[in-house]
């Protein structure tokens, strides 16, 4: 009963790193922690979604620079209102150390040593603790860490999709038309559609508005792939696509489409 209830307390980590050498020596010093189980270990950033969500774990390793989703872009599709505790590790990166250092994040630079290893971990720790005691709570010092790199980014490149257990990358720039569909949103690209669960609201925030532009409640188009504008009643418009799809701005959002004529 007592080893039951011990387990139960050990703090649940996730490594995330997409070079070997780097996951085994996070690996290996965490298994000199007798309070740290691990739960998981990832390679690249979309799994590392998937299993976050999936495992909720207590305590995150997770790497800056990784190939197709970097360790902000793991943030970015997490659920904010249930965050991990998050370690971010990063090579020489003067940029993200800045950050980091503004909003008081903790993170390891490559290569680090067992005694900067152990202070990060007790300050996990200590993060926890607070939670623990005080209830989940959404780091604020993370959220502002996001809206400074969003600022700067501006409008992601890529969009992650996940249906039915796999996992798309999806580039912004070849989204021909988004559409409204209940609880979620189907973006349409030139050879296949995918569903998303999002608001429109939340998506339209999304996308860049100098490319995309809302022209109803429930449709935002490329602009680059409009054919033609078709004059409708009372204002509105029937945006043809270049595929042949057929849409209708309503009046509420055709001023959008005027300003983008003149």
């Amino acid at each position: 009963m007592t080893s039951s209830s011990n387990e139960s307390k050990k703090i649940r980590a996730v490594i995330v790193d997409d070079e070997e050498l780097g996951r085994d020596r996070i690996s290996s010093l965490l298994e000199l922690q007798p309070d740290v189980e691990i739960v998981a270990i990832c390679s690249d950033g979309a799994s590392a979604v998937e299993t976050i969500e999936r495992a909720q774990p207590d305590l995150v390793f997770l790497d800056v620079q990784m190939p197709g989703m970097d360790g902000f872009e793991v943030v970015e599709n997490l659920e904010p209102t249930n965050l991990p505790a998050i370690v971010f590790v990063t090579a020489h990166d003067g940029h993200a150390i800045r950050a980091f250092e503004i909003h008081a994040l903790d993170f390891l630079l490559k290569p680090f040593d067992q005694t900067r290893f152990e202070k990060a971990l007790e300050r996990a720790r200590g993060q926890l603790a607070r939670n623990h005691a005080q209830g989940p709570v959404i780091d604020s010092r993370i959220v502002s860490l996001l809206e400074e790199l969003h600022e700067e980014r501006k409008y992601p490149e890529r969009l992650i999709i996940k249906s039915s257990g796999r996992v798309f990358f999806v580039r912004t720039e070849e989204i021909d038309w988004v559409e409204a569909s209940g609880n979620y949103v189907k973006v349409h690209t030139k050879s296949e559609a995918h569903l998303l669960r999002e608001s429109m609201k939340n998506m339209e925030a999304k996308l860049d508005p100098k490319t995309f532009v809302r022209i109803h409640r429930s449709a935002i188009v490329n602009i680059d792939r409009i054919k033609e504008l078709e004059p409708w009643f009372h204002g509105e418009y029937i945006v043809i696509m270049r595929d042949g799809t057929r849409l209708t701005a309503s009046r509420v959002f055709s001023d959008r489409l005027s300003a983008l004529i003149a």
